[in-house]
């Protein structure tokens, strides 16, 4: 059975950076691409950013285009999540999510996601 496994969390300070990773245990999480999301406290999940993997396009959220970057390692099925210039809203939960179609939605949501990592916490204070 296939598990997915974030690292990399933590406490920053605002402006500083973190990179997030999404390990695939178990075989290959998915043929479409990976996603990852957020939620935090009282919030509901929201999409963050995704990759294909074949052709490795991606799509972000507004609010972390430019400060966030999703990359993926096909050889070692793996997900990167780079955030730079963090700012205390980016606190929260992360997860990483597999999705097998290679359909993508125009609007992601976390339905669209078929299997998720249990999540890692990120907190960036002021």
């Amino acid at each position: 059975q296939v598990h997915l496994v974030e690292s990399g969390g933590g406490l920053v300070q605002a402006g500083g950076s973190l990179r997030l990773s999404c390990a695939a245990s178990g075989g290959t999480a998915s043929s479409g691409g990976m996603g990852w999301f957020r939620q935090a406290p009282g919030k509901e999940r929201e999409f963050v950013a995704r990759i294909s993997w074949g052709a490795g396009i991606t799509v972000y959220a507004d609010s972390v285009r430019g400060r966030f970057t999703i990359s993926r390692d096909n050889a070692k099925n793996t997900v990167y999540l780079q955030m730079n210039s963090l700012k205390p809203e980016d606190t929260a939960v992360y997860y990483c999510a597999a999705r097998r179609s290679s359909i993508w939605p125009n609007l992601l949501r976390a339905s669209h996601f078929d299997l998720w990592g249990q999540g890692t916490q990120v907190t960036v204070s002021s």
